[in-house]
């Protein structure tokens, strides 16, 4: 029998549970460790030198723990430090990536908006995504809203404030035909976008990023599974930090 497989998943704060969540679902036997870079979020605006930094520390913390796997659940995290995690790291480190390519495949030609953190807006992976996706036609729309990160560690999901902070920073009677959520925090806001951009997909990147560790994993894990919380690499074992972060689990299932 397939041995218990143990996944590490960390990002700078709560975002990168929307792709644990997916996680949960595609591979429920795996042990999963969620690693909130409490003391450092938000990482959209740190310098690289501090990005790549933290994200080591959080591998190191990760593999201590017997990570076999390790999901940069954070799209500036990746943007800045994959490579350095891959040159630093045996076990397979898979990273997440705006979902630009379906955007460009479903809607060739039509407008698209890309949402980020200013980091991942500002770094080359996201350009050359772009440079590759939509050499003719209209290019993307960006934006960046770091304020939806702000939001979501607050726990501030009402569509009220979450319209007005969006109207602040962006032109909502535009029409696009994709809205592509380039951090893994926007994705607590998609009934909000879907709202907002009625004709728009709504998409991100967290599906394609599981698929990815399905495939150098494996299949189904046996077991039951078990999710252990760290901040920034402190156990987490009290009730209250626990209950939050399940009430984040609990309303990706709603979205």
């Amino acid at each position: 029998m397939e041995h218990q497989k143990t996944i590490g998943f960390f990002d700078s704060g709560i975002g990168g549970l929307t792709v644990l969540s997916e996680a949960l679902c595609r591979i429920p036997g795996a042990d999963l460790l969620f690693y909130a870079d409490t003391d450092h979020v938000p990482y959209g605006t740190k310098s690289k030198e501090e990005i790549v930094r933290f994200a080591e520390d959080a591998v190191d913390a990760l593999c201590e723990r017997g990570a076999e796997a390790v999901v940069v659940a954070c799209n500036t995290a990746t943007s800045m430090a994959i490579g350095a995690l891959r040159e630093r790291y045996s076990i397979p480190i898979v990273g997440m990536e705006p979902a630009v390519k379906p955007a460009a495949l479903i809607h060739p030609g039509e407008r698209v908006l890309v949402c980020a953190t200013p980091v991942t807006i500002r770094g080359e992976k996201l350009h050359t995504l772009i440079d590759r996706n939509f050499r003719e036609g209209i290019r993307p729309t960006l934006a960046g809203l770091p304020g939806l990160v702000t939001l979501a560690e607050e726990e501030r999901f009402d569509f009220d404030t979450v319209r007005d902070y969006l109207s602040s920073v962006l032109d909502l009677e535009e029409r696009y035909a994709a809205v592509v959520l380039g951090c893994t925090h926007f994705t607590y806001f998609r009934d909000t976008f879907r709202a907002l951009f009625p004709d728009a997909d709504i998409l991100d990147g967290n599906a394609g990023t599981v698929n990815r560790l399905v495939d150098l994993i494996g299949g189904e894990i046996p077991g039951e599974g078990r999710i252990v919380y760290l901040e920034s690499g402190r156990p987490v074992t009290d009730p209250d930090k626990i209950a939050r972060f399940e009430r984040y689990l609990a309303r990706m299932r709603t979205i």
